[in-house]
């Protein structure tokens, strides 16, 4: 609509973070402006313009969709980095709390960033949960500041190593005045609290900055830094005082390259932030008793409670039609595999996919992954293809003992590895688990 460009017009092609808001009215009849949804964007313009996509309903959760029927105009708050944005989101959402946020996703696997409250505090990231179940302690110490939430916890990774170029910090492997340094001293990422180069007072001012950072107040921290340059300069500090200088020459040259792939390749979806890859798999045996399974793993762990098992409908004589043979007497080809296996697996998939994508009120993944070879993979995509769905695709290819030696598909996938496989060896086990125990109960 006419309403919807004028509203993507004013947005400028930079960083940022934006705000879905919605008109509202006190019983006094006062108005004022209601927060729906807050996201942050390498461009503002493309980042709202892409929640307005044709198949906005078969791509989001019904929270997203339903704040996208309520809202009456979008604010924004531009930035210099990509980092500040991500920074300054999570500070936002925590303190306006807005349902689209927090009720879309499982809080028990967001990021926190807290300081301990100590003489030399330490500078540490925790999952919510863990703080919920600590009474707010971390390693039995009090925590003294808390920021979040962090969804995406690779984004977070990658902004802490820009964070502590600019303000080293002492993390739970530095025992202060330890006689030695520890390994991030080594490499400039402690200040020296192990070794006892830093003073209590000195070490206090570049937690206040950090603090700042997390609170995104740019401007604050930049005159902080600024005073502090010139109280050494005036005390003939002069190495301290052009380190600082070069502290602040980072702070308005961020480097933050990595984060804006990250967000560019895995925030596809609009509104979404933390990673989600379902993994597919396909348990039979002889072509009976057919079941198929959905695992999840998201940022990195595994969510056991979206785990789904299907029952395969086409099973039995269906299946034997399919191969065109007896599936107790199968032929193996020349490379000693089960030649029925990609057809039986590709239609149980076809189907577990379909019914799958009929789901739309669960969030749908970032990535697939599923068994096989380029064949399986490309048959996978056709599915989803059929589907209107552009979600990529990577296959996990398995040697003779079935040990994955090779992941197939867009290699800037890879930097997801561990939680590809992660995935993959869960819902092999899964459909195992769940084939045994259906055989069982027909028994």
């Amino acid at each position: 609509s006419q309403d919807i460009k004028k509203i993507i017009s004013k947005l400028p092609d930079t960083p940022g973070v934006y705000f879905f808001v919605r008109k509202m009215k006190k019983n006094d009849g006062v108005e004022y402006k209601k927060i729906l949804y807050i996201g942050k964007a390498t461009s503002l313009r493309d980042r709202v313009r892409s929640y307005f996509n044709k198949d906005i309903v078969n791509t989001r959760s019904p929270l997203v969709f339903k704040m996208l029927e309520e809202f009456t105009d979008v604010e924004f708050t531009s930035t210099d980095s990509v980092l500040e944005a991500l920074v300054l989101e999570a500070y936002l959402i925590k303190k306006h709390q807005p349902d689209a946020n927090i009720k879309e996703k499982d809080n028990r696997s967001f990021n926190f960033v807290v300081i301990t409250k100590e003489d030399f505090p330490r500078v540490c990231v925790v999952r919510s949960r863990e703080l919920l179940h600590s009474s707010l302690l971390v390693e039995g110490l009090p925590i003294d500041y808390s920021f979040g939430p962090f969804p995406n916890g690779s984004q977070l990774k990658e902004a802490l190593k820009i964070i502590r170029k600019m303000f080293p910090y002492r993390d739970s492997k530095c025992a202060p005045n330890q006689g030695r340094p520890c390994f991030n001293r080594q490499i400039g990422l402690c200040p020296g609290v192990c070794t006892g180069e830093v003073t209590k007072e000195e070490y206090e001012k570049t937690i206040k900055n950090i603090i700042l950072f997390f609170e995104g107040d740019k401007k604050r921290l930049a005159k902080n830094l600024e005073k502090q340059m010139g109280d050494y300069a005036k005390d003939k500090h002069f190495e301290k005082a052009e380190k600082i200088k070069r502290t602040i020459f980072t702070l308005n040259h961020i480097q933050d390259i990595s984060l804006i792939k990250d967000e560019i390749f895995t925030t596809g979806n609009p509104g979404q932030t933390t990673m989600r890859i379902e993994s597919y798999d396909i348990a039979h045996m002889s072509g009976q008793n057919v079941v198929g399974v959905m695992t999840v793993v998201e940022d990195g762990e595994i969510k056991k409670s979206d785990y789904r098992k299907f029952k395969i409908r086409g099973t039995g004589e269906v299946f034997s039609k399919v191969l065109g043979k007896n599936p107790q007497t199968i032929r193996k080809n020349s490379s000693g595999t089960d030649d029925s296996r990609f057809i039986n697996d590709t239609k149980a998939l076809k189907e577990v996919l379909a019914r799958r994508l009929a789901h739309i009120e669960w969030r749908f993944p970032d990535l697939i992954v599923v068994d096989g070879g380029v064949a399986q993979k490309n048959a996978i995509s056709k599915i989803l293809k059929e589907n209107n769905q552009d979600i990529p695709v990577v296959s996990v290819v398995k040697d003779e003992r079935h040990k994955p030696k090779e992941i197939l598909g867009d290699k800037r996938w890879l930097k997801y590895e561990k939680e590809i496989l992660i995935s993959n060896a869960e819902a092999h086990r899964y459909a195992i688990g769940f084939h045994k125990q259906l055989r069982g109960k027909i028994r």
